[in-house]
């Protein structure tokens, strides 16, 4: 060994790891429950990348940076501790990159949401690990690898390191454990490596209580996290959602179904749906609006714009709409009412309407005993049934669901507002008192805006 030498010695793999190191399929999973030794297996095989292959550019992504500095900055600042203090690395915080004396680098970064992914448009890696890929949606996660490219002889390739469960649960299961590829996926190109606490060896001698742990688990979170069981959905917080049942092809609104609007607003997002009432009690959610960047009355002008030449019993909304603004001292609702739509004030009780939802969804018997469900939202309402199914249980309250990531949330939200109405008081008029507001729209010929939308509402 030359005097100046530096050697960085790497902790022995158990096999299951060697096999992650080894693989060069595109894209290459790892894991399936917890105790595996995933992020290890990820850290390590980023280095060994980054010396072997001179100029390599490698991403490293989880999804709040909170996880990543516990679960990469910190452990790698030490892991390289003697490369770094022999000058062959070094580590730049404010670029939140590991510098290689050979020009290679590991970039390290996050995706706590779509707003996160502009930031990775256009760059270009050789090298993309996901950590906890199941906490990413299947958009997030496509948006990612299109900045795996280059025009260089390194190898182009994917890892994901998963545990069942999360909002992800279903892509990541599709492409490694049931193995369906749809268009452009090519089946040779997929690898999953399973790997459970069992695996890692070293887990099991210095903390034995940890499997103890995964036992005590309730059925269906402890097969999916002991065992790597992708069968069972750990957290999903509607399993009474199906597609086949629920979703249907639109159908005619009838003239005297009773017609609401219920939503949830931010300026990050507004969410309404439009949801008719049958002489049954059997609820159609026909409509939907998700749009960003909606200023109060931009948003109230859109939901009286998709309402034109509908009577609508009421507009549902969360009571934080009705907190006095400090500076003008009006409300959400006061502008909403100023421009056309005049807001009835709904529950905010999450428990009970994330109840009141479920009783919605799940199967009743109907008149010829076939069994149906009371909700049926129509097929091109498709960021509600895109953000239902991806809920996932708090893990503090078992009968609320996560708020994060924030972007699903705001559709179920609407929906929530909407159901928790017909199970509890809210402040409202009663209902023999109750005018139907029609809509009658007018959008001027010469002067749109740009909004897609008129100027002037004219409520009947």
């Amino acid at each position: 060994m030359a005097k100046n030498e530096t050697t960085l010695v790497i902790p022995e793999r158990n096999p299951k790891q060697e096999q992650f190191f080894n693989a060069t399929k595109r894209f290459v999973a790892y894991g399936g429950a917890r105790g595996g030794g995933k992020s290890w297996a990820a850290r390590w095989n980023a280095a060994v990348l980054a010396l072997k292959h001179n100029g390599i550019r490698i991403l490293i992504v989880r999804r709040t940076y909170k996880e990543l500095r516990e679960n990469y900055i910190k452990p790698m600042l030490k892991d390289l501790a003697p490369l770094i203090k022999d000058g062959v690395v070094r580590y730049n915080d404010d670029d939140k990159c590991f510098y290689f004396k050979n020009r290679s680098e590991i970039i390290l970064g996050y995706c706590d949401g779509d707003s996160d992914l502009p930031q990775y448009q256009g760059m270009e890696y050789d090298v993309l690990f996901i950590d906890e890929a199941t906490q990413l949606t299947e958009f997030q996660f496509n948006t990612l690898c299109a900045s795996v490219r280059g025009a260089n002889d390194f190898p182009k390739r994917v890892y994901l390191t998963s545990n069942p469960g999360g909002i992800g649960h279903e892509w990541v299961k599709r492409l490694f454990i049931n193995r369906k590829y749809q268009g452009e996926e090519n089946p040779d190109d997929y690898l999953f490596i399973p790997a459970t606490v069992y695996d890692n060896t070293v887990l099991m001698e210095k903390d034995p209580g940890y499997l103890k742990m995964l036992n005590t688990l309730p059925d269906g979170v402890k097969q999916a996290w002991r065992d790597g069981d992708w069968d069972y959905i750990a957290g999903k917080f509607f399993d009474e959602f199906n597609k086949k049942t629920h979703v249907i092809e639109p159908c005619e609104i009838k003239a005297h179904w009773r017609r609401y609007v219920a939503l949830d607003y931010g300026f990050d997002m507004l969410a309404a749906l439009w949801i008719a009432l049958d002489e049954k009690g059997n609820k159609y959610v026909y409509r939907e609006v998700y749009e960003q960047g909606k200023t109060i009355s931009d948003a109230a002008r859109r939901i009286a714009y998709f309402s034109d030449g509908e009577k609508i019993e009421m507009f549902l909304a969360p009571p934080d709409l009705w907190a006095r603004q400090r500076e003008t001292g009006r409300t959400t609702a006061d502008i909403f009412a100023e421009c056309g739509v005049p807001l009835t004030k709904t529950s905010n009780n999450r428990v009970h309407g994330w109840r009141a939802v479920r009783e919605d969804l799940k199967l009743v018997p109907d008149a010829d005993e076939n069994y149906t469900a009371r909700l049926k939202i129509f097929k091109t309402c498709e960021n509600l049934i895109r953000c239902l199914p991806l809920l996932r249980f708090d893990k503090k309250n078992l009968e609320d669901c996560a708020t994060e990531p924030h972007e699903i949330t705001h559709a179920p939200d609407a929906l929530r507002y909407f159901c928790v109405y017909w199970t509890s008081s809210a402040d409202e008029l009663p209902r023999e008192q109750r005018i139907p507001i029609a809509f009658k729209y007018f959008a001027p010929a010469k002067t749109d805006n740009g909004t897609g939308y008129g100027e002037k509402i004219q409520v009947i």
